[in-house]
């Protein structure tokens, strides 16, 4: 995963977003092991979903989960979820199974 620190991408409230399997980061943050193995996570879902499809399913889960949540929906997205409670974990990847990211549905 190529890792990108700029002061553009991603906007201010976020530390880092992991776009087709590219971490942006902002200059000043710190990444951690925990944030690197999360985005991982990101990036084998995002393989998995053939790119497109990862970010679409994402923004329609999102959606619904807004519905559902309000403001906290971003912490009940499967995806989410998935790479939250796996990111302390550093041999997550290697043990983990193809679409694994639909046991957090």
């Amino acid at each position: 995963m190529k890792i990108v620190y700029n002061n553009i991408i991603p906007f201010k409230a976020f530390a880092a977003i992991n776009l087709f399997g590219v971490l942006f980061v902002r200059n000043q943050v710190v990444l951690t092991k925990e944030i690197i193995n999360h985005e991982q996570i990101h990036t084998a879902q995002i393989k998995e979903l053939l790119y497109v499809f990862f970010y679409l399913t994402y923004f329609f889960e999102w959606i619904i989960k807004m519905i559902k949540y309000g403001s906290k929906s971003y912490y009940h997205i499967s995806f989410e979820r998935e790479a939250y409670i796996n990111d302390k974990n550093p041999k997550y990847l290697s043990s983990r199974k193809k679409w694994a990211f639909l046991r957090y549905l």
